[in-house]
This record gives structure tokens, sequence and C-alpha cells, in this order.
């Protein structure tokens, strides 16, 4: 059965989201992309036309899955400490899946090196976390005002970006694991 173009182009972003996740967004090759999915490079190029118009499109996907699960996990819990089990298990799920990272951590990691289009998705992936996080942080401590709570929901992103940075460096999901037990034994994830 031949694939049609939506699954094509479906087929080309999942190639991408993980070569970016493993290797970054400078790895990025169209000609590479077109033999692992098994197809010409111009296939891709039609679906996008730049290597930017690809990065914005993984990123803005990235950013919106994200924003949809976090949603359900607010209308799930009004427990904080579950909310945020369940949003560090995320980072956690992307080591176990071959040592992956963060697709817009990884991206951020390169950002002298993006386009403005990928800069911009990449950037609304952190604004959404941090929003959600405030969020979450308001249920944990009611009483904090708005500027506390966006500080202190940068300082959690920052640090779980962190841990699984480090952790995917050291080839030991372990350290994650005891990174972000460490960050709510002293306070900074509830």
């Amino acid at each position: 059965m031949a694939k049609t173009k939506t699954d094509m182009r479906e087929a080309v972003m999942a190639a991408a989201k993980a070569t970016v996740q493993s290797h970054g967004y400078n790895a990025l090759s169209f000609r590479e992309l077109a033999k692992e999915v098994g197809i010409k490079s111009a296939s891709v190029h039609y679906h996008f036309p730049t290597k930017g118009d690809l990065g914005a499109a993984l990123a803005r996907r990235y950013t919106e899955e994200g924003a949809a699960y976090l949603a359900e996990l607010l209308a799930t819990s009004n427990d904080a400490s579950w909310c945020m089990g369940r949003y560090a298990a995320i980072f956690r799920a992307a080591l176990a899946n071959d040592n992956r990272m963060c697709l817009c951590g990884i991206m951020s990691a390169e950002l002298d090196d993006l386009p403005a289009e990928v800069r911009t998705e990449v950037d609304r992936f952190a604004q959404m976390n941090v929003g959600w996080l405030t969020q979450i942080l308001s249920r944990a401590r009611p009483s904090s005002g708005e500027q506390d709570l966006r500080e202190h929901a940068m300082a959690i992103f920052a640090a779980i970006e962190g841990a699984q940075l480090v952790a995917r460096g050291c080839r030991d999901i372990g350290i994650y694991d005891r990174t972000i037990r460490a960050y709510r034994t002293t306070g900074l994830i509830p």
C-alpha cells in the first residue's frame, strides 16, 4: 500500500524528532532523513522547504503535545506533588528511550545555530513549561506572589533539564532519579 503525503510527512517528523533528541538540531540532514524514511530528499523538501521549517515544526508539535499532556495532569489532580512526579517522569522517559534528551532542551544548547523560527518555538516551549510549573506551585504555595512563583518555576524547569543533561552525559539514568529525589528533599520540587 502506497504511503500518503500525510504518512510521509509524519514519518519524516518521527525520524527527525529521534535524530534531534539523540544528536541535536545540527545533526538533521534531509538526505539522511530521506534515506531513513525511504523517500527521495526532494520529498522531504516538499514537506519542509528548509531545515528551519522542519525544526520549527518539530518544536511546535513537541510544545503542543507537551501542553496538552500537562493540561491533562492539571485536570486530573489538584495534588502538586503528584503532578510534579508526572512532570519529572516525562524527562525521565526521554532518557529511558535510548538516552535521548528533551527535544527543545537539546535545541536550546544549539541556540546560536538555530534559525529564528526554531528559536521562537524553543522559547515558546520554555514559556509553556514555566507557565505550567507556576500553576502547580500556586497550588502548593497559594500565598506566594506571582513573581516568586515564576522564578521558582524557572528554577525547577532549569534544574530538571539540567538533571536530564547530566544523566545523559554520564549515560546513567540513576543520576536523574537521585537528583530528582534530592530536589524534592531540599524543597525545590513540591
